[in-house]
């Protein structure tokens, strides 16, 4: 499914995408020569740590000890245009030698109307009349070394263009077998063997190893799909990729589009180390919703446009009560998570539906993280707002591994959200004794669908203060949060409140703290003015008056969560403006 959804992406927007032979290549570094080779200059084209990215020849498919033997096409890493190793060991040196030899017999081996064309017969004359030593006395040659496999080309000079981008060069990667783009003869055996595919449903040259497509932490080979070249699974002589066949043309296709799609800034986004891909079945007209251009703001914040997440989410809900998305299964949407996994790509899930079902999730997740909040805080809070309140000092780094997809995948199915999530948030709060609108919001929404999703006969948690709700912890909390702030009154300026010291304990222990506390509360309340003293004699007693029996001896961790919310609410509540 996944793969056919990429094949009738790529079948959809040929006209965009790189045509079969070619794909989207970051190159770093360019050599400028002129037409008789001589060597003009050494090119960076490095914008931060990014080079810049050009329709290449597609690069070749490396496996097994000798990877070496194959090459790129008049573009590739310093060791084959350049014999530079990676490093100084003697077999570094030899390989990168053995490397550059590969790519001068590849030169010599081209087509006679390939070899007449300016730009690679100045290649040609650049290697045979050895200015391709200049190059490394070149300035930016120390820079470039520093980038393990850096990825250099050539362009003439006066040309807008690169030499692997001239016409001759196009003509001939087009001419090519589709075949040899993917074939790896192995083990000896021809690699012609026909069979039905499993994304065409047509007959066709069986595809024997597929295309690398890495995403980021991922190694530079790491494929969706990839096979042993022996494996105990094999039967009936159907080895390596015979025993699930793709056509070389339906290869070459899914693969330049997932390789599109992970290098594209719209279509793409990072949730900790893993890599989500999006797309849409059908375009979008006039009067529908472009969901496509604003899902990765749903997700992702912006140093540069702060408020733009803000807009997206916006944009979404006036879409979806003015009817702009349309709720026929017509309009597909399709949701790749993939997660670095040593030489492959692990499919961390795979989600398919209407736009209309996806947006009525994604709009119910920022219902369910609503809550009261300052003034100057945004309206609704990012996934990174939310995963960083659970780290510690919020950075991403210490999110714990899969969190970050578990939530994706719990918005976008409508689930529970992950019980990690709530827990790490209690663990945070009980260790910074600090409950903010991003931790109150994270266990708001764990409650709140948790109990709708499981029919608990719960009340529903609400954005603010709620006096209609019995639950024995969140109303501990919100007691706590009193005697807090009559302490607070009664010493300004304090710099450590009964929250720094008690938290913990309250939170999960009441009976042996809240007699303490309350007691303690007799000192303070004399200090406030007489009317103060009445309404927050008022407020203790309208909390405790809800609470049923005696203070428990202790509290789970669903209680404990309450606890916070309401302990939130109530310090909320006291910065309301009252009418």
């Amino acid at each position: 499914m996944i793969l056919q959804a990429l094949y009738e992406y790529y079948q959809r927007n040929k006209d965009s995408l790189p045509a079969i032979g070619f794909q989207e290549q970051e190159i770093k570094f360019i050599v400028i020569i002129d037409k008789k080779g001589v060597f003009l200059d050494l090119q960076d084209t490095r914008e931060g740590r990014r080079g810049k990215k050009y329709q290449l020849p597609k690069s070749v498919i490396r496996s097994g000890s000798n990877s070496w033997q194959s090459v790129n096409l008049l573009w590739d890493h310093y060791g084959y245009l350049f014999a530079q190793p990676k490093d100084e060991t003697p077999k570094s040196v030899d390989l990168a030698k053995k490397q550059m030899g590969t790519f001068l017999k590849s030169l010599e081996t081209l087509p006679k109307q390939v070899r007449e064309d300016d730009g690679v017969n100045a290649v040609v004359l650049f290697y045979s009349n050895d200015e391709w030593k200049n190059v490394m006395v070149h300035p930016l040659w120390t820079e470039c070394i520093k980038i393990p496999g850096c990825n250099i080309t050539f362009r003439l000079d006066g040309d807008d263009y690169l030499i692997p981008q001239r016409d001759a060069v196009k003509m001939y990667q087009l001419s090519k077998p589709a075949e040899t783009e993917s074939q790896a003869e192995d083990d000896g055996r021809s690699s012609s063997v026909e069979s039905i595919c499993l994304i065409t449903g047509k007959r066709g040259v069986v595809a024997r190893l597929h295309t690398p497509t890495p995403i980021i932490n991922a190694r530079s080979n790491a494929k969706i799909v990839a096979f042993q070249k022996s494996s105990g699974f094999d039967s009936y002589l159907k080895e390596q990729a015979f025993n699930s066949p793709v056509c070389c043309e339906a290869e070459a296709s899914y693969s330049t589009a997932l390789k599109y799609l992970i290098s594209s800034n719209k279509n793409q986004i990072r949730v900790g180390e893993d890599t989500i891909l999006f797309w849409s079945q059908k375009g979008t007209t006039d009067n529908i919703f472009d969901f496509e251009a604003d899902f990765s703001w749903y997700f992702k914040n912006s140093k540069d446009d702060p408020d733009r997440g803000i807009k997206a989410v916006k944009g979404l809900y006036e879409a979806m009560y003015s009817g702009r998305i349309p709720a026929d299964e017509g309009h597909r949407f399709y949701v790749l998570g993939l997660a670095p996994n040593r030489a492959r790509i692990s499919v961390r899930f795979w989600k398919t539906g209407s736009i209309h079902s996806f947006a009525e999730k994604i709009v119910s997740h920022f219902d369910d993280f609503s809550i009261d909040g300052g003034s100057n805080e945004p309206d609704y809070l990012s996934l990174y707002q939310i995963l960083s309140a659970t780290a510690l000092e919020y950075k991403m780094d210490n999110v714990p591994p899969n969190l970050a997809s578990r939530v994706v995948e719990s918005i976008l199915d409508g689930s529970p959200y992950p019980a990690t999530l709530m827990q790490q948030c209690i663990r945070r709060i009980r260790a910074e004794r600090s409950v903010n609108r991003a931790r109150a919001a994270i266990l708001k929404a764990y409650l709140n669908r948790f109990n709708r999703i499981h029919n608990r006969n719960e009340r529903e948690v609400q954005m603010s203060l709620d006096r209609n709700n019995v639950n024995v912890g969140y109303r501990l909390g919100r007691l706590f949060a009193v005697l807090e702030k009559i302490q607070e009154e009664a010493n300004p300026g304090i710099n450590a409140t009964i929250r720094d010291r008690f938290y913990g304990a309250a939170s999960t222990s009441p009976t042996s703290v809240f007699p303490r506390l309350l007691k303690l509360k007799n000192h303070h309340l004399p200090k406030l003015n007489p009317g103060r003293q009445v309404n927050m004699e008022k407020e203790i007693g309208e909390i405790v008056d809800g609470i049923s029996g005696d203070l428990p001896a202790n509290m789970a961790l669903d209680e404990q969560t309450h606890f916070a919310v309401g302990y939130y609410h109530q310090r909320q509540d006291f910065f309301r403006k009252k009418d």
